[in-house]
C-alpha cells in the first residue's frame, strides 16, 4: 500500500461502463467533477486526484436496485452492470480530519446520477495516517484489567426495563446484577438522561452500589452509562461518571457524530462503549450504504474501546456470517504495526445456547457477551443465568458439548430446557 494514500473498495451498479463510472467517482471525490474544469492542470491532478486502482466486473442484475431520476429522464436502458471498484485517495487532500475523511470515501457518491446502487465496503489506511488519530484508551487489555477478568468472555447484561425505572430502582437492579456475578452492565440506547432518572441522580445512585460491591468482594463491575447528548453535556456526564468511580460511558455513535465522539474521547480516559444503533439503515440493503469493515474503521479512528456487532443466532436481521465478519474486523489492526484492536460486544438474543456458535466462529473469547433475557429471565434467577453462561463458555473452551456439561450443572441444564424450547 502506498504510504500516502487511503484505499477504499465499493460495490456499484450502473447501466454504463463500470470503468467510466469509476473515473467519475474518483473525480467527484477529489479535485474534479464530472468533467475537467479550468485550473485542473495535469500537475494538480497528479498531486490531488483520486486514482482508480482496479475495476472487477461482476454478474449483472435483471433490474435496477434503486431508483434514479436522471437515468429515467434519459431513458437509459439496462443491463444493470455490477462491479467492484477500488479507489485510492491522497492523504494530503484530507489531513487528520475524520468528518472530511468520511465525506471523501462516501459523501456525494451515493447520489451520483450514473449509479443505481453504490456501497462502500472496505477501507485500508497507511500506518502513518492511522497514527494521526485517537487510539482506544482501554481496548481489550484495559477492559480486562479494569474488570479483573483475565481470561474468558466478559459476561454482561443490559438494564431492563429500558426506561421507566427511577434512579433508586435502577441502582437496586444494578445491585442485584452485581451480586449475580456479571462483569459488565450497560444502559439501553434509548435510556440516557430521562426526566424520571436523570444522570445527575442515576450515576451517583448506581455507583454507590457498584463501589459497595467492590469493597465487599474486590470485584469492579464496569457500567456503561449512556451519556448520549450534545457534546458539552456528554463531557459533563463523563466527568460525573469519573468522579463517582465509574470506568465506562456509552454513546450512540451515529446520532452523536464523528466530531462529538472525538471530542469525548479526547476529554475522558474512561472506556468508550460504541453503540451502533441505526447502522441497519446504512447497511441492510446490499447495494446501498456502508459495510461494517469500513464503518468500524471510521469509528475506531475516533478512539472507541468497544463496538457492537449484534449476536449469533440473535433476534436481529443480520446473518451470522455478517456478525462473524464484524467481530474479526474489530480484532484486526487498522494498519500494520498498530495495536488498536477493540472489544466486540455481542448482544441481541444471546444466552448460554448461543455460546458454542460464538466460540466456533470467533475462536477466542476477547469479547463482551451480553445477555438480557438470558440472564434476567432465567428460571433460576439472574445469578443462575450468569452461571449458565459461564458454564457454557467453560464447556466450549474444554471441547465439551453443552448437553454433556449440563448433566452436572443445573443452571446450564435449566437454561437449555427453558430457552431452548
Amino acid at each position: 500500500m502506498a504510504l500516502d494514500r487511503i484505499h477504499a473498495s465499493y460495490l456499484i451498479e450502473t447501466p454504463l461502463a463500470p470503468e467510466a463510472v469509476a473515473e467519475v467517482m474518483a473525480g467527484e471525490q477529489s479535485c474534479g467533477t464530472f468533467t475537467r474544469v479550468e485550473g485542473e492542470t495535469d500537475a494538480l491532478r497528479a498531486r490531488a486526484r483520486a486514482t482508480v486502482e482496479a475495476v472487477e466486473e461482476l454478474a449483472a442484475a435483471d433490474a435496477p436496485s434503486l431508483p434514479n431520476a436522471l437515468l429515467e429522464r434519459k431513458g437509459t436502458p439496462g443491463p444493470w452492470r455490477r462491479a467492484r471498484v477500488h479507489l485510492s485517495f491522497p492523504v494530503a487532500n484530507i489531513g487528520a480530519n475524520l468528518p472530511t475523511l468520511a465525506a471523501t470515501v462516501a459523501g456525494n457518491l451515493y447520489d451520483l446520477g450514473e449509479v443505481t446502487g453504490l456501497r462502500l465496503e472496505t477501507m485500508h489506511l497507511p500506518a502513518s495516517y492511522r497514527n494521526r488519530f485517537e487510539l482506544p484508551r482501554l481496548g481489550i487489555a484495559g477492559t480486562r484489567r479494569v474488570t479483573g477478568v483475565a481470561q474468558g468472555a466478559l459476561v454482561g447484561t443490559i438494564i431492563k426495563p429500558n426506561v421507566g425505572f427511577s434512579a433508586a430502582e435502577t441502582a437496586e437492579l444494578v445491585g442485584r446484577l452485581c451480586a449475580a456475578g456479571v462483569d459488565f452492565i450497560k444502559d439501553d440506547e434509548v435510556s440516557a438522561d430521562p426526566d424520571h432518572a436523570p444522570l445527575a441522580e442515576r450515576v451517583p445512585a448506581v455507583m454507590a452500589v457498584v463501589r459497595e460491591h467492590q469493597q465487599r468482594t474486590g470485584k469492579h463491575v464496569m457500567v456503561a452509562f449512556n451519556i448520549t447528548d450534545e457534546t458539552d453535556a456528554m463531557k459533563r456526564h463523563a466527568d460525573l461518571v469519573e468522579r463517582e468511580g465509574g470506568s465506562c460511558v456509552m454513546a450512540s455513535l451515529n446520532w452523536c457524530g464523528f466530531s462529538a465522539i472525538q471530542t469525548l474521547r479526547r476529554h475522558t480516559g474512561l472506556a468508550l462503549h460504541g453503540h451502533r444503533n441505526g447502522f441497519g439503515a446504512m447497511s441492510r440493503h446490499p447495494m446501498l450504504g456502508i459495510g461494517f469493515q469500513a464503518y468500524q474503521t471510521l469509528w475506531r479512528l475516533a478512539g472507541v474501546d468497544h463496538m457492537h456487532v449484534h449476536g449469533l443466532q440473535g433476534k436481529f436481521a443480520q446473518a451470522d456470517e455478517e456478525v462473524i465478519g464484524s467481530a474479526h474486523d474489530c480484532f484486526a489492526p487498522l494498519a500494520e504495526g498498530v495495536d488498536d484492536a477493540v472489544m466486540p460486544a455481542f448482544s441481541s438474543g444471546q444466552w448460554a445456547g448461543t455460546v458454542p456458535a460464538t466460540w466456533d466462529a470467533i475462536g477466542r473469547d476477547d469479547l463482551l457477551f451480553m445477555s438480557g433475557g438470558g440472564i434476567l429471565a432465567h428460571p433460576g434467577g439472574a445469578a443462575a443465568g450468569v452461571a449458565s453462561i459461564r458454564q457454557a463458555w467453560a464447556a466450549v473452551r474444554a471441547g465439551t458439548p453443552l448437553a454433556d456439561a449440563a448433566r452436572s450443572q443445573p443452571e446450564l441444564a435449566q437454561s437449555l430446557a427453558f430457552f431452548g424450547r
